[in-house]
């Protein structure tokens, strides 16, 4: 392909609307424009890497004997009030009427439509396990969208459904499908971890996501030192704590104000307390108290949560133990209303709610609280003593490094940042029951199928593969999904000799299987053409000039290590192989670090 002829327009200045290198070197490479608020048009440059990692995806699943389809992007509202999501979906969903006042949505996920092919195609037990996969763009109406492709509204998307006559075979399929992603990432050329999660708005008994490892990434992931065990912060297990004074005798609740007046922060109550006993307590005796407001379904009711002030509360932990729709602050205002003060000395001892204390506290005593008046606090707080209604002490907090494993109970959490790229879940029957998703088994009686879902994110893929391969000249592109393989720069093309060895050396390269891009652009600097191909980042680099063909050579650079080649234009063909091959053996000895 020549460069003068490609869609490509590079810039030298970083974009004022990008947040994040990804975003910012795809807009200077010229791969993508924005059109709107999260809304990006894919240029020829993005659009190669796209149909690549969509080619890598395809191979791994038809390999699993998955089949790929295309589903329509615009869905009506029966299928989704048949499972139930019209509704609890949410804003993200974007709705809209016809013509004729029906009810539609832009597709964002496929549950309810895959489920309606099947529901009408299969019947008996003799077609199944069957599993399904398509390409295709999604639209989520986000509140917030940025961060380029890793956040947007509208993306490409790989969304799988598997069919299955009981749990057993539907847990073969979800490790299989598991197996398979960790091969896709494997020949992307990514470091990931493929990490136990919620399953959200979708749904499922269990679920793994996967992520490539990047500082920028939006996810926090804890990983043991030890073992294998690795999850999204939101899953992550707490170990069991043990209260650590067992000697220290234990106080009656008492009311405090004249140590404490305009203290808010819980740990410096702490610090501040004074008594014929102590002068300051150690900061972990400090609680913190969260009123919340919990919906399912019609119902709504409040409850209380008790931590340890060096802790931070996990909503997603408490919305799952509660089984609840959603779980929010109750608005500060009405919280100041429930207890009669002010924010900093709302405390749980008076409040009679359904109370819940996180496991570090379980044999907790001393602790400090808001005492429900201004400038007091209680101290001498025993959460199962002296709560109304106390429910117990749970795994409620956010986990944090170097808490220890509870899974192996030898390692620590080490920390990472992940950009979630794909997620698999054992959906059950959460979607087949709700919408009459039936199979006869060999006695003709009727069940629902058990189903997987199994998504990879294709235009955040990308996105993240930037994230992890980058340097401050540009893209550093790994050669499976590199838009070009090499990058042939003609630095004369009105030089007759010059170019008529470019275009032998393209057609010879191509003819071996190579991907060349040959900047033939005429009256520019090589320094310009030096800085663009870098900016896009293809793997090899190879210089046509005068100087070097009078000296009988050709150079290659590579692009991610800066080595420098120079060869005699007949063995650059053979070089480019043997460097490939040099390339992908270094992928293949990176797996699994």
């Amino acid at each position: 392909m020549k460069q003068s002829r490609a869609l490509i327009h590079t810039l030298r200045e970083v974009p004022k609307d990008a947040d994040v290198v990804s975003q910012q070197l795809m807009m200077r490479a010229g791969m993508i424009l924005k059109l709107a608020a999260g809304i990006y048009d894919y240029l020829p440059l993005a659009y190669r890497s796209i149909q690549k990692l969509q080619q890598i995806v395809r191979e791994e699943l038809e390999a699993d004997a998955c089949q790929e389809l295309l589903m329509p992007t615009v869905q009506p509202a029966e299928l989704w009030q048949e499972s139930g999501r019209w509704q609890f979906y949410g804003k993200e969903l974007l709705r809209f009427k016809d013509r004729k006042d029906g009810d539609f949505c832009l597709g964002p996920t496929h549950e309810e439509v895959i489920t309606d092919i099947v529901r009408r195609t299969v019947k008996s037990y003799k077609q199944l396990p069957i599993n399904l996969f398509q390409f295709q763009g999604k639209f989520r109406d986000e509140i917030r969208p940025r961060f380029g492709l890793m956040r947007g509204r509208e993306f490409i998307m790989k969304d799988g459904y598997s069919f299955h006559v009981n749990n057993e075979d539907a847990d073969r399929e979800y490790w299989a499908m598991f197996n398979a992603y960790k091969r896709i990432f494997n020949r992307v050329g990514v470091k990931f971890r493929s990490v136990e999660a919620d399953s959200g708005a979708i749904g499922g008994s269990f679920t793994h996501e996967f992520h490539v490892l990047a500082g920028s990434g939006e996810d926090a992931i804890l990983s043991c030192d030890s073992c294998d065990y690795t999850s999204n912060i939101e899953k992550t297990e707490c170990p069991t704590l043990k209260w650590g004074y067992p000697s220290e005798a234990m106080l009656e609740l008492k009311r405090a104000h004249f140590c404490t007046p305009g203290i808010i922060a819980m740990e410096d109550q702490a610090r501040a307390f004074k008594d014929e006993n102590h002068d300051g307590l150690p900061l972990d005796h400090a609680s913190k108290f969260y009123l919340y407001r919990v919906t399912k379904g019609e119902d709504t009711w409040d409850v209380g949560l008790v931590i340890r002030s060096d802790h931070e509360p996990n909503l997603v932990k408490f919305r799952n133990f509660l089984m609840a729709d959603s779980i929010e602050l109750v608005p500060i205002e009405e919280a100041e209303n429930i207890s009669g003060t002010k924010s900093g000395f709302i405390g749980p001892i008076e409040i009679d709610v359904p109370m819940y204390a996180d496991n570090s506290l379980d044999g907790a005593y001393n602790l400090t609280c808001g005492a429900n008046k201004t400038d007091y606090h209680h101290f001498g707080f025993k959460p199962d003593r002296d709560l109304k209604q106390f429910k117990g002490f749970f795994d409620l907090r956010m986990a944090i490094e170097g808490d220890a494993c509870p899974r192996c109970n030898k390692g620590h959490f080490q920390a990472f940042r992940g950009i979630e790229v794909g997620q698999v879940f054992k959906l059950g029957t959460k979607y087949s029951e709700s919408m009459g998703c039936t199979y006869l088994d060999a006695d003709g009686k009727e069940s629902p199928m058990v189903m997987g879902c199994y998504g990879l994110g294709v235009t955040r893929t990308i996105s993240a593969i930037i994230e992890q391969n980058y340097d401050d000249d540009g893209i550093i592109w790994p050669w499976p999904v590199a838009p070009y393989h090499v990058h042939l720069l003609c630095l004369d093309p009105s030089n007759n000799e010059v170019m008529e060895v470019a275009e032998k050396l393209e057609k010879v390269l191509e003819a071996g299987g190579i991907e060349v891009l040959v900047d033939d652009r005429e009256g520019l600097s090589p320094g310009v053409k030096f800085k663009d191909a870098d900016l896009l980042g293809f793997p090899l680099r190879v210089v046509v000039g005068a100087k070097g063909l009078k000296d009988g050579i050709v150079e290659i650079k590579n692009r991610r290590t800066k080595e420098v080649i120079k060869v005699i234009p007949d063995e650059l063909l053979d070089s480019i192989l043997n460097l490939r091959s040099r390339i992908m053996q270094e992928l293949e000895d990176a797996k699994g670090r």
